[in-house]
């Protein structure tokens, strides 16, 4: 028997509208949101389909270790939930997680053209004044976040064993340093830091850019990306990371919707519950506290 497959949003929208008698403009936010996983889910497939799921005999290839910051390594994220709460309560409008699963990870500019079209106010406030308004409150809140649980703990082991790691973000200069300002210890044992202002990152997250940059300049010149292993929480960067041919273990948000996880080589609920000796790395030789 011959059955129809129904692969695309607007035949979803197109059967809702038909079966129910409901009227098409009552299920435009619904397809919009079918839209957005859509769209992430053939990206998904793509990076699948370009670089394999990492086998066991692969793991332990890996000699080097790029590390996310917002979100990962630092609790930033929250701040930004909170201001873009703020903006649009001005609007009678909500902030909801399937469009902070979009704007996660990009750079700023892009993460505000996605926030004031998908809300619909981009008649009201353009992304360049969503990201001046945003700026003001975001510069007061940032050097007051703190680490992110096991953190500190599975920097400082890499670097103790000599693993070479470094920090790929799509902050810019001026948010990293109010970010990283009470953390400098931390941050110090990277190899390098790749920003969303350098040079060679010409595209967001998920392009692979920022991820390319980064496995360039580790010691010695330009690492395999096959043998890097890189640390994300959003799903912009797990894809740009399986985009670049990389590794990808994710630590999303709970709140994130679990159909993000499926691009990740690995996802943890914690920082803490990484097993470095799983991806053929130095095992801890403490016990997660």
């Amino acid at each position: 028997m011959k059955h129809n497959i129904i692969s695309k949003p607007k035949q979803i929208l197109d059967l809702i509208v038909c079966a129910t008698q409901t009227p098409r403009s009552s299920v435009r936010f619904y397809s919009s949101k079918i839209q957005l996983r859509y769209q992430f889910r053939s990206a998904s497939v793509s990076a699948k389909m370009a670089t394999q799921t990492v086998c066991d005999s692969e793991k332990k290839l890996i000699t080097h270790v790029i590390f996310d910051m917002d979100g990962l390594l630092i609790d930033t994220e929250k701040f930004y939930t909170e201001v873009q709460e703020i903006i649009l309560s001005r609007f009678n409008k909500t902030f909801d997680w399937s469009l902070k699963a979009k704007m996660m990870g990009k750079k700023a500019i892009e993460a505000a053209r996605v926030f004031v079209e998908e809300t619909g106010i981009s008649d009201s406030l353009t992304a360049e004044d969503f990201l001046v308004e945003r700026e003001a409150m975001l510069q007061k809140m940032f050097p007051t976040c703190d680490l992110m649980p096991g953190a500190s703990r599975l920097v400082k082991h890499l670097h103790a064993a000599g693993v070479p790691i470094c920090v790929a973000t799509g902050s810019h200069k001026r948010h990293y340093e109010l970010k990283t300002q009470n953390h400098g210890g931390i941050f110090s044992l990277m190899h390098h830091i790749v920003m969303g202002d350098d040079p060679e990152v010409k595209q967001g997250k998920p392009s692979p850019d920022v991820f390319l940059a980064a496995a360039r300049r580790f010691e010695g010149g330009s690492v395999d990306p096959s043998k890097i292993l890189v640390f994300e929480d959003a799903p912009s960067g797990v894809l740009a990371a399986k985009n670049a041919g990389m590794s990808v273990v994710m630590v999303p948000d709970p709140r994130l919707d679990s159909s993000y996880h499926e691009t990740a080589d690995k996802v943890l609920s914690s920082l803490l519950d990484f097993n470095p000796a799983d991806w053929g790395l130095p095992p801890f030789t403490d016990s997660a506290t």
